[in-house]
């Protein structure tokens, strides 16, 4: 049992406020690494060129706090919320959604959030998209996503047959991988999501691209599985980056999995474009 603290609103603001100017603008280690080891695996003269042009672009934006992307994404915040903590002075989801105004505002990032009809932007990149899960402890610890809309657009989740088994999942979502990367801006990162309602296996798959790149899968050794095949079976499809050819069309996929109704499958994929954007913070 934790005693109870108290979380003010303005922490909780800050720290969306800075989480996002930081993920929009610093390449993480995990990624800048991935990169750099698959320039060294490259054998394509052009895939090599760009993924230095990556490497390029990431200490540019580093040194002069740019954004990595034109693109600085929808908005999406996992928020993990101790069952022992007392957030006062407002709030929360007022809190977190000021924290998004005020970093796409003092950082001149590009707003991109709109009315789905009439294309009206909403002028500061809200309303986020928040997922909330209530967990013990008396902390609250915040992971932000900027998602851009390309490889947002190259994203989905299909209901299988529930007889596909493991060659149906894996030959699915190689069709799917083969048919977005490109237009995802390769190389991508693969989050996959399979089983629980439709809705879960996206929040699994978006879930899974907050994993450190190339880290395995815990608990699942039919998941490693997957990610280990998926990943060899992806890079041998010669899309590499941007889609110009190369091995590099990949650089990690990350699968999770949740029990399912007896007559579903549902099988999720979140590709992420090469800028795997996402920083945490716990208070």
């Amino acid at each position: 049992m934790h005693p109870v603290r108290e979380i003010p609103c303005r922490e909780i603001t800050e720290a969306v406020r800075r989480l996002f100017i930081a993920a929009n603008t610093e390449a993480p280690p995990d990624l800048l690494k991935a990169i750099r080891d698959a320039r060294e695996a490259e054998t394509s003269a052009v895939a090599c060129s760009i993924l230095d042009q990556i490497l390029e672009n990431a200490d540019v934006a580093r040194r002069e706090s740019l954004p990595l992307c034109q693109d600085t994404g929808l908005s999406i915040v996992f928020a993990e919320i101790g069952q022992d903590v007392h957030v006062v002075g407002g709030d929360f989801s007022q809190a977190v959604r000021e924290g998004v105004r005020q970093a796409y505002r003092d950082a001149f990032l590009r707003k991109s959030v709109c009315d789905p009809l009439s294309r009206s932007n909403t002028g500061d990149n809200t309303p986020e998209v928040l997922h909330m899960v209530i967990v013990p402890g008396n902390r609250i610890r915040l992971v932000v996503m900027p998602k851009g809309g390309g490889s947002e657009n190259m994203s989905g989740v299909s209901m299988l047959l529930p007889a596909a088994g493991w060659e149906g999942i894996r030959k699915h979502l190689l069709q799917k991988v083969a048919q977005g990367a490109a237009n995802a801006c390769a190389p991508v990162l693969v989050g996959v999501g399979i089983g629980g309602a439709m809705e879960t296996a996206i929040v699994l798959a978006r879930r899974a691209l907050l994993r450190p790149i190339g880290e395995p899968n815990g608990s699942d050794e039919r998941l490693r599985d997957l990610e280990r095949t998926l990943l060899a079976d992806i890079n041998v499809l010669g899309i590499g980056p941007q889609g110009l050819g190369g091995r590099t069309t990949a650089l990690a996929v990350h699968a999770e999995m949740a029990p399912c109704h007896i007559a579903s499958l549902p099988v999720a994929y979140q590709l992420q474009c090469h800028a795997v954007r996402h920083m945490e913070a716990i208070l």
